[in-house]
């Protein structure tokens, strides 16, 4: 879990430098490169995503990003400070959250907090008010007298999270922290996540869950075979697969003469008619859909229906490995 600290990390208002910094992290076993020249930064407040199957190279990164792994290549910088096995002090600005539970089955929720945070240098009052906070933060508090090995999973999970919450990182990382949790656990935990960036602590979050990766994360780095394909918002990923949306419009009319009028739209790439209505290859679908709508009406289609489907991460991934996420 997190590293000590004598007072909550912040970052400078206003600052504009990269908590984090990866630079060409190399990691080889043997004649296995498992992770190979990775690069990335992460901003102040800025939750970034490593997306990539089981396998991917994930983790190695992480136990390196946190110090747990030294590189055979490459360095780490947190908060302008080395990190790495032999470079401790950095971690003080660190939470981190591993895929195992690290938390005491008989102690209960808000002792468990204290522990870890007493381990962190936490004392007196602001031991006391983090660990208040936290429990509210983790949607636990009215749990929080209860032993832990009565949590489910998700509980367990949360308060896992919790733990590398207490001493106020600049930079929390999350490796997979939804694996193998219900459901209503899973958005629990998703909320208390995107929370997160509101106080202005930076997230590395890993996850193999595209709409995961698609719903906190700023940026995203698709990692595959230890290597990072591509980064970027989520916008400027999918531009990578071409940038073409798909819409669907429904209705009755001369569709031959509706399909005509839309294929003259500058952001419309192509038009398929059949007896229900028309499937159109769009450029930015948002932007378009109020012209498409207007010259189908004007050409005399009575519309139905317009469904509009955009490319998603699964996209990007498929259009960069050549294989889907899940495989």
């Amino acid at each position: 879990m997190a590293e000590t600290a004598s007072a909550p990390a912040r970052a400078p208002e206003g600052a504009t430098e990269p908590v984090l910094r990866v630079e060409g992290l190399v990691r080889r076993y043997g004649d296995l490169t498992a992770v190979g020249d990775v690069s990335f930064t992460i901003a102040p407040g800025e939750t970034y995503g490593l997306l990539g199957p089981n396998g991917a190279g994930k983790t190695t990164t992480i136990s390196m990003v946190a110090g747990l792994l030294p590189a055979d290549a490459g360095t780490v910088t947190l908060a302008g400070e080395p990190m790495g096995p032999r470079h401790p002090a950095a971690r003080r600005h660190l939470g981190l959250v591993p895929q195992e539970l690290a938390i005491y089955p008989d102690l209960t929720a808000r002792e468990n907090l204290r522990y870890f945070g007493r381990l962190q240098r936490l004392r007196g009052d602001q031991l006391r008010r983090r660990v208040d906070e936290v429990l509210e933060l983790i949607g636990l508090a009215d749990r929080a007298n209860d032993a832990t090995k009565e949590f489910s999973g998700g509980m367990k999970r949360r308060l896992n999270i919790g733990i590398g919450l207490l001493h106020q990182p600049l930079l929390l990382v999350l490796d997979e922290p939804t694996v193998g949790v219900d459901p209503q656990s899973r958005h629990a935990i998703l909320e208390s996540v995107a929370a997160l960036s509101g106080e202005g602590m930076s997230v590395l979050y890993t996850t193999h869950y595209m709409e995961e990766a698609e719903r906190l994360c700023d940026r995203v780095g698709i990692i595959d075979g230890g290597t990072l394909q591509a980064e970027g918002t989520r916008d400027e990923l999918v531009r990578l697969t071409g940038g073409v949306d798909h819409v669907r419009v429904s209705g009755e009319g001369d569709l031959t003469t509706t399909a005509a009028a839309l294929r003259e739209l500058p952001a419309v790439q192509q038009v398929d008619a059949d007896r229900q209505g028309l499937s159109l290859t769009v450029r930015d679908a948002p932007t378009a859909i109020a012209a498409i709508v207007t010259t189908a009406t004007g050409a005399g289609m009575t519309l139905r229906d317009v469904e509009v489907s955009r490319p998603d991460l699964e996209s990007v991934f498929l259009h960069l490995t050549g294989r889907a996420l899940r495989d």
